[in-house]
C-alpha cells in the first residue's frame, strides 16, 4: 500500500542531530516495503522551512544550494505524485464539507492529493491535524 510522507518527516530526516531523526529513520525502515510518496506541497513546505534562518519558526538555515541538494535526495528517494486541476476541486470539496479554515487548509490539500491517488495513510508527526478525515490514517512515527 502507498503512504504519503508529510513535510515534517522529510525535515527531520534531513537533520541527523534532531531528537526525532532516529524515530524517522526507524519509521522509514518499517515501511520500506511500502510505496512512500511525496506531493508537490511537501517539497514546497520542505524548502520553506529548510531555507528559513535557523531558530526561526523551526528553520534549518540551509543555503539555497544546500536546500537544492536536500530536495534532490528527497526526489530520488520518494516518488512525486502527479497533480492536476482536480486537486483543487477535491480540496474545495473537503474544506467546505469539513468546514476547514486557517492553516488547516494546507493539510486538506494533502488529503485531496491522497484521495485522488487512493492513498489512505500519511506518515506525520501531526496526526491530530488529520483526525477529522475518517478515511485517512495518520501514523505518528512515535507509535511504531
Amino acid at each position: 500500500m502507498a503512504i504519503l510522507v508529510d513535510s515534517n518527516i522529510l525535515l527531520r530526516s534531513a537533520q541527523p542531530h534532531h531528537p526525532h531523526y532516529a524515530m524517522v529513520e526507524r519509521a522509514l525502515a518499517v515501511f520500506r516495503h511500502e510505496t512512500l510518496n511525496v506531493a508537490v506541497q511537501n517539497l514546497v513546505e520542505f524548502w520553506a522551512v529548510a531555507t528559513r534562518p535557523e531558530g526561526s519558526e523551526n528553520g534549518l538555515g540551509l543555503t539555497t544550494e544546500a536546500a537544492t541538494s536536500a530536495l534532490a535526495v528527497i526526489k530520488d528517494l520518494f516518488p512525486l505524485l502527479p497533480e492536476s486541476a482536480a486537486v483543487f476541486d477535491e480540496w474545495e470539496r473537503l474544506v467546505t464539507t469539513y468546514r476547514v479554515s486557517g492553516k488547516s487548509t494546507h493539510d486538506a490539500r494533502l488529503v485531496a492529493v491522497m484521495k485522488l491517488h487512493r492513498i489512505g495513510r500519511i506518515l506525520t508527526f501531526n496526526a491530530g491535524d488529520f483526525a477529522r478525515y475518517k478515511d485517512i490514517e495518520a501514523i505518528n512515527p512515535s507509535s511504531l
